[in-house]
């Protein structure tokens, strides 16, 4: 049966690795702009009308967006399984901390205007803030971790990932640095959208305040990029690679060494156009706001977002989750996925269900098209 794959095992690794990448950059973009308006709440809405503007443009599609998180999570399950148990191992309290935030955000939704009372609903928007915040924070956080190096290690008579650090230890200069990244660059994303699909006066100050992220998103981006650089060890497999091996991690050896996390830019220049496009899409979402391009500010706003996940993944190719407790236990394309037969299989219904998926979600945004203001919010009986 596994004759009639035309593709091999290595070929399936890697585009398994790059579908996992197009899947988180889908749910930053998709879902970053409702973290990032939720985050802004606060600070873009002055009363309860304003506010209520601001929930009411992501309203509709929050639910929709989440899907992505969803799906890449069962896609890491499937087709990485070693990652999935090393990481819900590392992260575990971590998650949980999202998760409560992920939990808190349709709540506040719903209950926010149940009341008309102030006080309550002042108190839903700071937990809708919160949620947001939260959540960014966190992600970005587990990025920085991924990219310092997790404190795992592998029994080598079950391969089954061990963790041996603690909840704070996942908290370091290096990792809260990605996690403000993260927050201000999601908040970009929602200040851009709410910048486009919102009125005057909420608008104006959307503008501004999404200058000023996209300004902050590029500057730290690339200061992370000089920190990765000059300041973080990397990891490189110093022993013979199979592409299409076994998936025991043990069966390498990987040497550590200051900037190695570089080298891949050096071997494959074309790997540049990642933090070129994480750092010119966000200047460019910065003009564009200026000149209020608003729909071609959004999508550099996208662009810089899909071009900062993109640069983690280029420059730790082929390891997806190093190991700092032990430096040849750490999970790489090749000793860390599911046979060749799931992949496969899992390729087939990516290729027949995301099209549906791209298509109907591509419908569902065309249906809530348009400008949200004080009248359609008020005219509406379901509006949140």
């Amino acid at each position: 049966m596994e004759q009639l794959i035309p593709f091999e095992y290595g070929t399936l690794r890697v585009i398994w690795w790059a579908l996992m990448g197009v899947l988180l950059i889908g749910f930053a973009v998709m879902d970053g702009f409702d973290l990032g308006v939720a985050a802004l709440l606060p600070v873009l809405g002055r009363n309860d009308g304003e506010r209520r503007i601001l929930l009411n443009v992501v309203g509709p599609v929050w639910e929709g967006n989440q899907v992505w998180l969803i799906t890449a999570g069962g896609a890491l399950f499937a087709a990485w399984p070693l990652i999935y148990a090393a990481s819900f191992s590392a992260f575990y309290l971590a998650m949980m901390l999202v998760l409560v935030a992920l939990i808190l955000r349709p709540v506040g939704f719903k209950y926010r205007s149940k009341l008309t009372d102030p006080t309550w609903r002042r108190t839903w928007d700071g937990v809708l803030c919160f949620s947001g915040v939260v959540a960014a924070l966190v992600f970005g956080v587990a990025m920085g971790n991924l990219i310092g190096g997790t404190p795992i290690g592998m029994d080598a008579n079950s391969l089954r990932p061990m963790w041996h650090g603690s909840f704070f230890s996942l908290f370091t200069p290096f990792t809260l640095f990605a996690g403000v990244l993260s927050v201000v660059m999601l908040a970009m994303h929602g200040a851009v959208l709410l910048a486009w699909r919102t009125g005057e006066p909420i608008a104006s100050r959307a503008r501004a305040w999404g200058m000023l992220f996209a300004v902050l998103t590029a500057a730290l981006f690339a200061l992370g990029g000089v920190w990765v650089a000059h300041g973080i060890d990397g990891h490189v497999i110093t022993s013979a690679v199979d592409p299409h091996g076994p998936a025991n991690p043990m069966l390498k050896t990987v040497a550590v060494s200051a900037g190695a996390w570089m080298n891949n830019f050096t071997t494959y220049p074309a790997m540049w156009l990642g933090p070129i496009a994480g750092v010119a899409g966000a200047l460019l979402a910065a003009v564009l706001l200026a000149v209020r391009a608003r729909v071609t500010a959004f999508l550099a706003s996208a662009v810089s977002i899909g071009g900062v996940i993109a640069t983690v993944g280029f420059a730790m190719f082929p390891f997806i989750m190093p190991s700092s407790f032990e430096a040849r236990a750490g999970l790489t394309v090749w000793d860390a996925s599911s046979s060749l037969m799931t992949l496969w299989i899992m390729l087939l219904a990516v290729c027949f269900f995301l099209p549906i998926i791209t298509v109907y979600t591509s419908w569902v945004y065309r249906v809530m098209r348009g400008e949200v203001n004080q009248s359609t919010v008020d005219d509406s009986p379901h509006a949140y």
